[in-house]
This record gives C-alpha cells, structure tokens and sequence, in this order.
C-alpha cells in the first residue's frame, strides 16, 4: 500500500479534507496521529479508521501553541516509535470580506495558525526525521494564491506566506533528507465550499446553483474537484513515489488553472 507502516500526523481535523486525508492515509497503511483543537469530528474519524481496520490517534492540540505541538509529536513517537510524514493542514480564514475590511486580529490569527503552526509542527517532527535521515512534509496551499477571488484576501495572505515557507524549508531541510511540498487546492467540494457557494449568491444576487455553475464552467474536468480526491495528492508527496520531489508546488483543481 502507498504509506505501508509510515507514522503521519495530519493537523486540522475538522469536517472537511483534513479529515478525509487522515481516513485516505489510514487505509494506505499509514499509522495516523491527528490533531485538533476539538475532539468533536476526531472521535467519530477514530471510530471510521478502527472499524475498517486502520491504526489512528487522536490528539488534542492547537498548531499556534508550540508546546502543543512538541507533545503531539512526541504522542506518536510514544505510540509508534517514529515519524515518516507530516500534513499542515489547518487553517484559520478571515471573514470574507475585502481585505482592507479585515480586522487585524483576524489576519494575525490566520497567520498565527497556517503560516506558524507549520512552522511549530515541523519543528516538533524535524529531530526525529533528522536523526532517520529522511522525511516529508506537505504543507496545504491554495489556488487563490495565484488566482485571485473576492474575500479570500486574508486567507491568501497567509497561504501566500504558506508557499514562500515551503520553499525555503525545502532548500534548509533537503540536506538532512527531509522533503517539503505543498499541493495547491484549487475548489474543494464539501462544507466549506458549500458555505462559500452559499455567501457568494448571498453578495451576487444569484443562486447557489448558478454559483456553482459559474465556477465549474471554468474547470477543464468539467466538477467541482470533491476535496477527499484531492487529498490523496497530499498523501502521494508523502510516499515514496515521490522521493525526490522537494519544493514542488502540485496544482491540484482539475484544470481550472494551468501554469505555464
């Protein structure tokens, strides 16, 4: 199997992708640790893995304590004696509004959360990695970053940062063999995207189906890209396909966007 006894934390456990990667990861032969702030969503993911026959821990914790982060790490270093992968997928977004409208404390929070929890994280998991001379990270970034959309200013610049940040972790940490990417989300089909398509025929006047329309127009696979299938690219940069890939920026959504 892709992740066949590899130890993975996934961070940003909630309803939507992080979850699923976790569920993916797990039925990849992966030993799961995640983390959350709440253990909500965790418990009933715990239930789905164990019952189809996979190896999780749920841990509580928040990515912006750094000291939370050292006791997850060291949680599955406890439980299964080391740490092949990491995903930084939690995230805090602003309210959706133009970016000058954000108030301070909510961009500092998301930078707090995506941008400093990757950091805290990989610092907890780097000694480990370091001394086994191998390992590997996918840090979670988004399209908007290079396509821009209304309200998603304060989100972006912290993802922006997100990006910088895997490339520069890539050129420190290669040395030691520890990989750093990112997979650039384009839609992701599920809560959040709901509640997006939602707010935005709220400020257009249109409906939910027409916004949804609207955007699919746009991508060359013809869909919103559901966001459990785009996890699994996050869990492909984990494996050893894809040993040596470091500081790669995988666009992943469905052809909407396409670099040249």
């Amino acid at each position: 199997m892709l992740l066949q006894d590899k130890v993975v934390i996934v961070t940003g456990i909630g309803p939507g992708m992080g979850a699923k990667m976790a569920r993916d990861a797990a039925a990849a032969g992966a030993r799961v640790v995640m983390m959350s702030r709440s253990d909500f969503i965790m418990k009933d993911v715990v239930t789905e893995i164990e019952a189809a026959g996979g190896t999780v821990t749920a841990a509580l914790g928040d990515v912006a304590k750094p000291e939370d982060c050292e006791r997850v790490a060291k949680t599955a270093i406890d439980t299964y004696g080391t740490i092949d992968g990491l995903i930084n997928s939690a995230y805090y977004h602003p309210p959706m509004v133009p970016l000058l409208d954000n108030d301070a404390d909510d961009l500092r929070q998301a930078f707090d959360v995506i941008v400093g929890g990757a950091l805290n994280m990989v610092r907890a998991v780097r000694p480990t990695m370091q001394a086994k001379g191998k390992g590997a990270v996918v840090n979670i970034g988004t399209m908007a970053d290079r396509k821009p959309m209304a309200g998603e200013g304060g989100y972006v610049l912290a993802k922006g940062a997100l990006a910088a940040l895997t490339r520069q972790l890539a050129l420190e940490l290669g040395p030691e063999g520890i990989r750093v990417n990112m997979t650039v989300m384009g839609w992701l089909g599920g809560p959040a995207t709901d509640m997006f398509f939602e707010w935005r025929a709220m400020s257009t006047g249109k409906t939910k189906e027409d916004a949804v329309a609207e955007a699919t127009a746009r991508i060359a696979l013809g869909r919103i890209p559901p966001d459990d299938e785009c996890g699994r690219a996050a869990l492909m940069l984990l494996s050893d396909y894809a040993v040596q890939i470091s500081g790669a920026m995988l666009d992943v959504n469905g052809g909407e966007y396409m670099p040249a």
